[in-house]
């Protein structure tokens, strides 16, 4: 998959106030079965946008208008259950490009981060001071500043720091991919076998 650079975004966003929302939630295992990363986007939280008829549900967040945008806040314990790498597939063809809560599953995380996503860990307190802003006004932005890892509230400029592993930082930065990261380094690997020939 081609990864894009990730530096600054400015976006609305999604609230899902949901606690412990795991991989099957947000892309059950009947749509497992792709062979590329391409159209899991259109079953992201399937089983809750959609009824048994196959009819949106109206009530849920993403078929709520007022909602639109690529940072998804989601409650404390994201991306929990199975280590199934679709659901970071699900969340990037959806287009969110950025997911907030105050704790994710270790390899949703991992996954999100090696699919161009970006997972950022803010306070219960920052979380949920999120969600207010977003019930209050759906069309609040927010800016992700990756280079700085600051989190702003663009309307009151509350902001927050987050953490993010220095390889994965760059990865994101570049566009690489985990090959592509190595590929960054061919000159330096041949170097050094150089040296050591």
């Amino acid at each position: 998959m081609l990864l894009t650079k990730f530096e600054r975004l400015v976006s609305t966003a999604v609230p899902l106030p949901m606690e412990n929302v795991d991989t099957d939630q947000i892309i059950p295992a009947r749509f497992l079965k792709g062979t590329t990363r391409d159209g899991f986007g259109e079953n992201i939280f399937r089983d809750w946008r959609y009824d048994d008829r196959d009819q949106l549900i109206a009530d849920f967040v993403l078929n709520n208008p007022l909602y639109s945008g690529k940072i998804l806040v989601g409650g404390k314990n994201f991306g929990c259950g199975s280590s199934r790498e679709h659901a970071a597939w699900a969340v990037h063809d959806y287009g969110f490009k950025v997911v907030v809560s105050s704790f994710f599953a270790d390899i949703f995380k991992n996954n999100a981060l090696n699919n161009g996503v970006l997972p950022i860990t803010v306070s219960e307190d920052f979380l949920q001071a999120l969600f207010q802003e977003i019930e209050q006004n759906p069309k609040s932005e927010f800016e992700v500043d990756l280079p700085e890892q600051q989190f702003k509230v663009l309307s009151s400029g509350e902001e927050t720091t987050f953490g993010i592993s220095p390889y994965k930082k760059e990865c994101l930065l570049n566009g690489y991919d985990d090959i592509d990261y190595l590929l960054s380094l061919e000159e330096e690997i041949s170097g050094f076998e150089s040296a050591r020939a």
